[in-house]
């Protein structure tokens, strides 16, 4: 049997939302016919991964998911995604994988970015200007921005001001999406419907929610006439292909 593994806890809610899309991505008629699925969320464990990019911490947190990954293995777990943009940092995830093999694991843990990229250019051929809305952490490291480059895409390049904006969106105490999973703020909102409509005067053609929160404020598939890329379906539907394809809704 093939079982699902999820990483939770970064951010907590991108599990459960990581597990929904799972869900509805999943050709079933009756409660049997839908995927084993499993969570670990410990995010007490694990240390803020963009306070690690931006040098704020020395711990960097693929250790601490890396023995995560090996508790679900144990637990029988075949297949696992991380539903973190951040995460997959080179800095991070490459470490992760480090990790994984000097434990001798069996695990195939996917790629979100890639996965991302793949999908566009499986199901949106025809754009080429991508805009990423997301952390500093994400922004900074060049996640996206370096694989789009590599695909043949044309990644937009925004100013230092927008991107200290859209960031508040996520981490702001008083306002941010973290604090507020359960009903963003409408401040939050507003900053990310403007960062796109900036993206959309750069000529950003699509834009990816590149911060696993962001769906959360944005669960529209399209907005200003410009499709939104949501990593974390593309992740919940990379899972079931790479474990029960036959099970995978083929219509989007």
């Amino acid at each position: 049997m093939e079982i699902i593994g999820i990483v939770g806890g970064v951010g907590p809610y991108a599990g459960l939302d990581l597990a929904r899309n799972i869900f509805n991505e999943t050709i079933a008629g009756k409660d049997q016919d839908h995927l084993p699925v499993t969570i670990m969320s410990i995010p007490e464990k694990i240390e803020d991964r963009t306070e690690f990019l931006l040098g704020n911490t020395t711990t960097n947190p693929a250790y601490a998911v890396s023995k995560i990954i090996l508790q679900l293995e144990n637990a029988g777990c075949t297949v696992i995604g991380i539903p973190c943009n951040t995460m997959h940092s080179s800095e991070i995830f490459n470490v992760i994988q480090a990790e994984l093999k000097k434990a001798g694991s069996q695990i195939r843990l996917i790629n979100m970015i890639d996965e991302v990229i793949l999908f566009i250019s499986h199901f949106y051929p025809e754009i080429n200007k991508i805009a990423v809305l997301s952390t500093t952490g994400t922004h900074k490291t060049g996640v996206y921005y370096n694989k789009l480059k590599a695909a043949g895409f044309d990644p937009i390049i925004h100013s230092d001001e927008l991107q200290e904006e859209i960031h508040k969106a996520v981490y702001d105490e008083q306002f941010g999406i973290k604090a507020y999973s359960k009903n963003p703020s409408k401040k939050a909102k507003n900053i990310l419907v403007n960062g796109i409509s900036s993206f959309k005067e750069l000529g950003a053609e699509g834009v990816i929610l590149g911060c696993t929160e962001i769906p959360y404020a944005l669960p529209y598939k399209f907005l200003q006439h410009i499709p939104l890329l949501n990593p974390t379906q593309i992740l919940g539907r990379s899972l079931i292909y790479h474990s029960y394809p036959e099970k995978l809704v083929k219509k989007l």
